[in-house]
């Protein structure tokens, strides 16, 4: 197995989670530690540090040939370094993948969370044979990633890809980035419990309302999707106005991508895992692709451990890309 194995790392505002990853995408093994994020700038990398070297001492096979990290951006990937991530204040301008480098000795690649896990959907995934590849995690906020030949899209300056900030409706609800009408305030996981909470004040009889013990201001997305199972009115309004967003949304996607597979993940998004068909036939009147009907929309693989992966995708990538730079050069 030597070399065979790579080290993924997945950098949040409170843990660092590592894995040791087969060239199949298996995660062989697992270490957490928790993350410093609001301290200085070697007391965040050493967090990460401590997490890769729990993976090696525990490993039967130590030598790994690479260190891949997702991490939240803002970020630039062809350089690896952090500019200004705002749950991790710990890091500002920080060169992360030559610090992680200098400490291991061997490569490390850095890129978000998002475009990380699209590209282990597309290697080991639910969207593997694929090659044009949209990828949608739906939770807390809506992350997005774009693979195009086997390849990340990064645009001109790395920042392409934030889809969860693609506007629907110019008049809508300010999302914290500051537009308007973005998916991630319509369709994200606070997003959906806002507008049952809504719901609630103008004095409508809800399911929701015994979940919260009463009080609506604790209603969640989690007791909306409970709700709506039960087929109580309020949240099925609120899930048929979700479902209409997203459809609407990804309408613009294909549209403007016409990709081969839609892949969604992260926990809100397993709220429609019985409903994606009702997402597909709505892309009729959504766009004016003739084919958006066939293109498949399918849950992602890898749930919480999307980030391992994706950041274990990262160097297998890369090394891939590498090889093949190498083949052209000599021919």
């Amino acid at each position: 197995m030597s070399g065979k194995l790579v080290i993924g790392v997945d950098i949040g505002g409170t843990k660092v989670a590592a894995g040791l990853v087969s060239a199949q995408g298996e995660i062989l093994q697992q270490a957490r530690v928790p993350m410093v994020s609001t301290g200085d700038a070697a007391t965040g990398l050493a967090a990460v540090t401590r997490a890769v070297r729990d993976i090696l001492r525990n490993a039967r096979d130590p030598q790994v040939s690479a260190i891949g990290v997702c991490c939240p951006g803002p970020l630039d990937p062809k350089t690896g370094v952090v500019i200004n991530p705002p749950n991790l204040t710990c890091w500002r301008q920080f060169p992360l993948a030559d610090a992680i480098a200098q400490t291991f000795g061997i490569p490390v690649a850095v890129d978000n969370d998002a475009n990380a896990a699209a590209l282990a959907e597309t290697l080991w995934g639910a969207a593997s044979g694929y090659r044009h590849v949209f990828y949608g995690t739906i939770g807390t906020g809506i992350g997005t990633g774009i693979v195009l030949d086997g390849r990340i899209y990064e645009g001109a300056t790395g920042a392409a890809g934030e889809g969860g900030h693609m506007g629907i409706d110019i008049n809508g609800p300010t999302c914290p980035c500051g537009k308007r009408g973005c998916i991630e305030v319509l369709a994200s996981g606070p997003g959906i419990a806002k507008r049952a909470r809504k719901k609630l004040m103008d004095g409508r009889n809800s399911k929701l309302l015994e979940l919260s013990h009463g009080n609506s201001e604790d209603v969640t997305s989690e007791m909306v999707s409970q709700a709506y199972r039960s087929g109580d009115v309020v949240a099925t309004e609120v899930m048929q106005e979700t479902l209409r967003a997203l459809a609407y949304w990804l309408g613009n996607i294909i549209d403007l991508l016409d990709p081969d597979i839609i892949v969604l993940g992260g926990g809100v998004a397993n709220m429609f895992r019985d409903l994606l068909d009702d997402i597909r036939r709505r892309l009729r009147g959504a766009c004016v692709n003739p084919s958006a009907q066939h293109i498949p929309i399918v849950l992602a693989r890898y749930g919480e451990d999307a980030g391992i992966a994706g950041a274990a995708a990262l160097v297998r990538a890369q090394a891939a890309s590498s090889a093949v730079a190498t083949l052209t050069q000599t021919k």
